[in-house]
C-alpha cells in the first residue's frame, strides 16, 4: 500500500482513516509520552540563560537528551559540530531501503539568551519544538508497518541568533548541504505561519577625539562625544525620508568617562534593516553617510565596522505554509489572517539566511501570555508551565507536516518549486545551483 492509501477494516486500520492520518496521530502521541522529558529540557535551559557562542550547558543538555532518548544509540550525535556550542543529531528507520541520498528533513533547535533579561525571546522553547518535531517524525516511522522510507531526520542546534548569526556560520561550514526541508517555529503573542522577517545588517561606530579639560581649555579638545550625538540626530532627521518599511536603531555604547574631560571616544552600535536584502545596502549607505557627516561637522575620526554578516528576510514557502495551517487547524490552532500576517512587522533572524538555501518554514505560535518578545514579562512567560501547552501543539503541527512532506504525493516538488520562484524574485537563483 502506498502512503496516503485508505486501508480497509480488514488491513487492520480504522475505515475511512488515512495510514497518512494515522501516522501524524502516533506522531502527536509520540510527543505526548515524552512530555516530561521535554519540559524538563526546556526548563533546564530557561533556568540557566546563556549568551551568544557561549551556550555551553543548554548545549550540554540538548546532546544528552538525544543520547538517552529510548532506544538506546538511536540517535546519532556529534557534540560541537562546526562551532563549540552547536550540534548535530541523526537518525534514520533501520532496515530502510539502500538508496542514494535519503530525503533529509531538519529541524532546528535554538538556545541562547538575551544580556540582562534571559530568555525572553523564548529560545528554550523554539530549543523543545525542533527536539519534539523531530521526536514525532522519529516516533511515527517507528512505528509504520512495512519496510520504512529513505528518510533522515536530522536535528541542528544553532548557537547565537541573538548576537551573530549562528546559522550564518553553520551555512558556511556546509551544515545545511543536501537538506530537503527545515523547520523551525518561534514564540510570539500569535499563530503566524509565517511572518515577513526582515533583512537587517549590524554596524559598529567609533569616533576618535582628543582630550582636554572640558572648563580650563576646552577649545584644544575634539569631543567625540559630540559627533555620537551628531550621528544620532542625523539618524533622527533621517527617519522624514526613510520608507515605512526602513528600521534603523542603535545605542550610545560609550560617550565618555568624565564631566571636567572632553570625551576622546565615543561607540554607537546601530541596527540597520529593510524588507530585503537588495533593499539593505541601499539604507545602509545612507546611515553611513549619517556617521561620516558627524565626524566631519565635529573634526573627529571615524570607524565604521559591519557585522560579521548580513541576516537576509526570511523567504515564504505557501505550499510549506498551506500544510503547517491545515494541520494546525487539526489541532485547534486559530491563526491570523494571511493579510495580517503578510503585511505586518518583524524583527531579524539568521533563518533568513537558511531560507535562502533550503526551503523552510518558520511559523510563530502563540505561548499563552500577551507579554510581548524581549520583556522581562516574556522571560517569565517563556518559562511557565502553561507554554507547555502551546510549545508542544506546535511541534505536534511542524511533525504532521514533516510527514506530509514524507508522503503526500507532489508537496516536495511543489516546495520546491515555491523556493526556486522565490529566489528568483530575490535575484538569488545561484544559491540552489
Amino acid at each position: 500500500m502506498r502512503p496516503g492509501e485508505e486501508r480497509s477494516e480488514d488491513g487492520g486500520a480504522c475505515a475511512g482513516v488515512s495510514e497518512l492520518e494515522l501516522l501524524k496521530l502516533r506522531a502527536a502521541e509520540r510527543i505526548d509520552e515524552a512530555a516530561e522529558r521535554l519540559g524538563a529540557l526546556s526548563h533546564a535551559i530557561w533556568s540557566e540563560p546563556e549568551l551568544a557562542y557561549e551556550e555551553h550547558r543548554a548545549h550540554d543538555v540538548l546532546t544528552g537528551f538525544f543520547e538517552r532518548e529510548p532506544p538506546a544509540a538511536s540517535w546519532t550525535v556529534q557534540p560541537h559540530y562546526q562551532l563549540a556550542t552547536a550540534f548535530r543529531a541523526e537518525w534514520e528507520p533501520p532496515g530502510g531501503r539502500a538508496t542514494p541520498r535519503p530525503l533529509q528533513l531538519g529541524f532546528l533547535c535554538e538556545y541562547d539568551a538575551l544580556p540582562g533579561l534571559g530568555h525572553a525571546c523564548g529560545h528554550n522553547l523554539i530549543a523543545e519544538v525542533g527536539a519534539a518535531a523531530a521526536l514525532g517524525v522519529k516516533g511515527a516511522l517507528e512505528g509504520r508497518p512495512g519496510p520504512p522510507p529513505p528518510v533522515k531526520v536530522i536535528v541542528l542546534g544553532t548557537p547565537a541568533e541573538e548576537d551573530g548569526g549562528g546559522k550564518i556560520d553553520l551555512i558556511e561550514a556546509g551544515a545545511f548541504k543536501n537538506l530537503d526541508v527545515v523547520f523551525m517555529a518561534h514564540p510570539s503573542q500569535e499563530n503566524a505561519a509565517y511572518l515577513p522577517d526582515v533583512a537587517e545588517h549590524d554596524v559598529t561606530v567609533k569616533y576618535y577625539g582628543k582630550a582636554c579639560h572640558a572648563a580650563s581649555y576646552p577649545w584644544e579638545g575634539v569631543n567625540a562625544l559630540d559627533a555620537a550625538v551628531l550621528a544620532y540626530n542625523n539618524l533622527s532627521v533621517l527617519r522624514q525620508q526613510m520608507k515605512p518599511t526602513w528600521r534603523v536603531h542603535g545605542i550610545i555604547k560609550s560617550g565618555g568617562v568624565k564631566p571636567n574631560i572632553i570625551p576622546s571616544y565615543s561607540e554607537l552600535i546601530y541596527y540597520i534593516r529593510a524588507p530585503s536584502v537588495k533593499e539593505l545596502p541601499v539604507l545602509t549607505k545612507k546611515a553611513e553617510d549619517c556617521f561620516r557627516a558627524a565626524a566631519l561637522a565635529t573634526g573627529c575620526t571615524v570607524e565604521i565596522k559591519g557585522g560579521a554578516h548580513y541576516c537576509y528576510n526570511v523567504l515564504p514557502n505557501k505550499s510549506l505554509w498551506k500544510a503547517y495551517v491545515e494541520n494546525g487547524k487539526k489541532l485547534g490552532i486559530e491563526f491570523i489572517s494571511e493579510d495580517a500576517m503578510l503585511n505586518g512587522f518583524s524583527g531579524s533572524t539568521d533563518f533568513g539566511n537558511v531560507s535562502f538555501v533550503v526551503p523552510g518554514i518558520h511559523p510563530y505560535f502563540y505561548i499563552g501570555s500577551d507579554a510581548l518578545n524581549h520583556t522581562e514579562q516574556y522571560t517569565e512567560a517563556a518559562g511557565s508551565q502553561e507554554a507547555q501547552f502551546y510549545t508542544l501543539r506546535t511541534a505536534k503541527a511542524l511533525a504532521m507536516t514533516a510527514l506530509d512532506v514524507i508522503f503526500k504525493p507532489g508537496l516536495l516538488e511543489r516546495i520546491k518549486e515555491d523556493f526556486k520562484l522565490k529566489l528568483q524574485e530575490e535575484e538569488f537563483l545561484n544559491t540552489v545551483e
